[in-house]
């Protein structure tokens, strides 16, 4: 029997760098600091679905949170799908729990977007025509390269899930990005292995690996943009690896903490040191 490998992958934080007129809006309250991509391994999908579709059930049941207004169908929000960003603290402390209990392996990479803006104003000194713009795929896909080029699964039928970015998927662009890097991996290794991989587009409300996905990068985010360890520290055992592609890699024996962070973009409370 073949064995069955799931992997979903969604984003954080934006690519925008600049304003009207140019206006360079990195560092201000306008803009994410940090752009990052995150990967998540779901060893057995189905009781994570199980689960999770069970326990909305039972907050949206819960006297104490139902008429709270994100947990109403119209809101498009916590009675449709888990969405860290826009659930209730109680919420969220059930998500995290429960995601404590199940098999996860989730992977990131992250781009700090001060040294992005710094490469794009010398690019664009360098040449006069050169623009950027925020809304384009190419950061993206960098980073997607970066994840399964680090992290690349071996063996197994594997299914790569992205969360659609915009209003529409871009399911062959995906593909060839991963294309691309099992054909620099087979160079590597001097023979074809058989990669097997297939990959699809959908959105969170009707996936809830994309929904663990999420938790797990809001986790990371608030970690680099507000300098709150709390989350991170207690879902690292669900982390492998996450790497930072300007300041190095951090493995699970030498886990993320504020102290290891700071200097390098990181807002450290004064009582950290």
């Amino acid at each position: 029997m073949t064995s069955r490998q799931s992997f979903f992958i969604d984003e954080t934080g934006d690519t925008t760098l600049f304003g009207r007129y140019g206006k360079v809006l990195v560092g201000t309250p306008l803009v994410s600091r940090f752009f990052m991509v995150g990967r998540l391994e779901v060893i057995d999908l189905p009781a994570l679905q199980a689960d999770m579709q069970s326990l909305r059930v039972r907050l949206l049941a819960d006297p104490l949170l139902k008429t709270v207004p994100s947990m109403q169908t119209e809101a498009g929000k916590t009675a449709l799908f888990f969405h860290a960003k826009d659930d209730l603290p109680e919420v969220r402390h059930a998500v995290f729990s429960l995601l404590l209990r199940h098999e996860l392996r989730f992977m990131a990479v992250v781009k700090d977007k001060q040294v992005l803006l710094t490469q794009v104003l010398d690019a664009m000194a360098k040449n006069t025509a050169s623009r950027y713009k925020a809304n384009n795929h190419e950061l993206y896909d960098e980073l997607i390269a970066h994840l399964f080029r680090q992290f690349h699964p071996m063996g197994g039928e594997k299914h790569v899930t992205f969360a659609v970015r915009g209003t529409k998927p871009r399911t062959y662009a995906l593909q060839k990005v991963l294309d691309q890097v099992n054909r620099e991996f087979d160079l590597i290794a001097g023979f074809e292995l058989p990669h097997n991989m297939t990959v699809h587009c959908t959105y969170p409300v009707q996936n809830e690996g994309l929904q663990a996905c999420d938790y797990l990068l809001w986790a990371l985010q608030r970690f680099y943009e507000r300098g709150e360890e709390r989350y991170l520290k207690a879902m690292w055992p669900k982390f492998g690896q996450v790497i930072d592609l300007e300041s190095g890699e951090f493995h699970e024996k030498h886990p993320l903490t504020l102290l290891s962070r700071a200097g390098v973009g990181i807002r450290v409370p004064d009582d950290i040191g």
